[in-house]
């Protein structure tokens, strides 16, 4: 961080984004203080009052246009996102093409999940016509992460604006340059600020949970959730929280091996394995296990990180990740894990070559924490009971995999886990109709599909009468023949079925 010369009586304070494959100076920002979020927060409020008198039709129309100006730039973004993470230049444009298709989706689905529609009266209020809205929250807040910075802070924003709010999204302090992307293309298509960027540091995300907006979307780690949580609750704002994974690959005896071999290593290496639903650990069928192993080493040994065109991964963004990575490698190995593939000194100063660790202990960290590297651990277990509950064991349950022929269905409706690709990775999070998220210390609330356009919302019931009611109830004149009336319908309809 640096601070800028006074300019008449105040001093603006900024920030460089680095290159991380360098260490150059991407670009520099500004940090937004606790006054220039509230500010931010209040323009965001008046534009919320416009944007959500609007239509579904007119909102879909201003989405679409937002969607197809990032679709005709999409190579500035992607390399705007290169110069900030370090990703190869396909990953960043998979990235992008990823969330224009969420938010395709979101402004196309909104009315059909959100608009009012008829829900049964019973007979009891039969004489009731009942409806059921999702109407908007109103300003939400969103502090994204640094790892996918335009797909995953993308999947709130695109819904919450969907539904009717605005937005005011705080950008993690190392990508910073795609928000600002994402601003200035909104200010094209959008008449008023519903959608705002502020940039900073971590307080500038504490001051936006502390700035009153209706809800807060977070996406990072399990303890800086935490924080997000403990921020919000002292104004009561409910909190969207994606936070980290340890996510398991699951191969039984009937698997299809090469395409086994061929997911864990894109699930673990892809993005240099800074990815919250990446694989990090797998168990394999004792059966299969050696020919699982052999094959998965000599095709992740394909795979190098450096800073060459043709690197299929890229930097470690976070600096302080590298001693994590390395504290876990070290730990596998002093705890009797091996490393068939790399060790501790895979890790570079910048880069990580893949790792590959066997025989380590379910209780190393190697097995127990997020590493966020490109490292995985292989187990062989003896039936996929065993590997389900080893799964089922870690404190996280965001996303999983499951190898299998016949029985994949099966296994995956064991996983306590929030989603599963059967026979893939991660490919859950492609399909703009299926929530996103996960359970334990991997957080709660989901983006993306009808649930993810509901979180921004709240549903608002309405009752119209009809016509008078067959048995007068909510009054003071109820007679004593209406309740004798109310106790045989009651009795009619819900006392039959129980145990004799």
């Amino acid at each position: 961080m640096t601070i800028t010369e006074p300019t008449g009586t105040r001093t603006a304070a900024t920030f460089d984004s680095l290159d991380p494959r360098t260490g150059a100076v991407v670009a520099t920002h500004p940090i937004a203080s606790e006054a220039d979020v509230q500010a931010a927060v209040e323009r965001a409020r008046k534009a919320a009052t416009w944007w959500s008198g609007l239509s579904f039709a007119d909102r879909k129309t201003r989405l679409n246009a937002w969607k197809s100006l990032i679709t005709n730039r999409i190579d500035e973004l992607a390399a705007v996102m290169q110069a900030e993470t370090g990703k190869p230049q396909g990953d960043a444009m998979l990235e992008c093409a990823l969330a224009i298709d969420h938010l395709a989706w979101a402004a196309g689905h909104a009315k059909k999940v959100l608009g009012r529609h008829k829900v049964p009266s019973g007979l009891v209020m039969a004489n009731q016509k009942a409806t059921v809205e999702y109407a908007p929250l109103g300003v939400i807040g969103v502090i994204g992460p640094w790892n996918y910075p335009v797909f995953t802070p993308m999947g709130s924003i695109a819904y919450a604006l969907a539904a009717g709010n605005a937005v005011v999204f705080k950008p993690s302090e190392y990508t910073p340059g795609v928000g600002a992307w994402l601003e200035k293309t909104a200010n094209e298509v959008f008449e008023q600020p519903v959608f705002q960027v502020v940039t900073g540091l971590g307080e500038t995300g504490a001051a936006l949970c502390r700035s009153g907006v209706n809800k807060v979307a977070f996406t990072g780690s399990t303890a800086t959730g935490k924080r997000v949580m403990a921020a919000c609750s002292e104004s009561l704002t409910p909190v969207l929280i994606e936070a980290g994974g340890k996510d398991a690959l699951i191969v039984d005896v009937d698997a299809d091996i090469e395409a086994a071999v061929d997911g864990a290593v894109w699930g673990a290496n892809a993005n240099a394995g800074q990815t919250c639903a990446g694989v990090e650990r797998v168990y394999v069928h004792e059966k299969v296990y050696d020919e699982f192993l052999e094959q998965v080493v000599a095709r992740t040994k394909e795979v190098h990180a450096n800073n060459d065109a043709d690197a299929k991964i890229g930097p470690i963004t976070m600096p302080s990740q590298l001693n994590i990575i390395k504290r876990h490698i070290d730990d596998a190995l002093a705890s009797g894990g091996k490393a068939v593939l790399g060790g501790p000194e895979s890790v570079g100063d910048r880069f990580v070559q893949p790792v590959i660790l066997v025989d380590v202990p379910e209780t190393s960290a190697a097995v127990t924490e997020e590493t966020f590297g490109p490292t995985m651990t292989v187990t062989k277990v003896k039936s996929m009971d065993e590997a389900v509950a080893l799964t089922n064991a870690s404190k996280y349950a965001l996303g999983s995999s499951v190898f299998s022929k016949r029985n994949g269905m099966q296994i995956a409706e064991k996983l306590r886990v929030g989603m599963t690709a059967i026979n893939g990775v991660i490919t859950f999070a492609g399909v703009p109709s299926l929530p996103f998220g996960g359970v334990g210390d991997s957080g709660f609330g989901r983006i993306h599909g009808p649930d993810g356009l509901k979180e921004f919302t709240y549903a608002h019931a309405i009752t119209r009468q009809r016509m008078k009611p067959l048995i007068a109830l909510t009054t003071f004149q109820r007679t004593e023949k209406a309740e004798e009336q109310l106790g045989k319908m009651i009795a009619m309809l819900h006392g039959r079925g129980g145990k004799k």
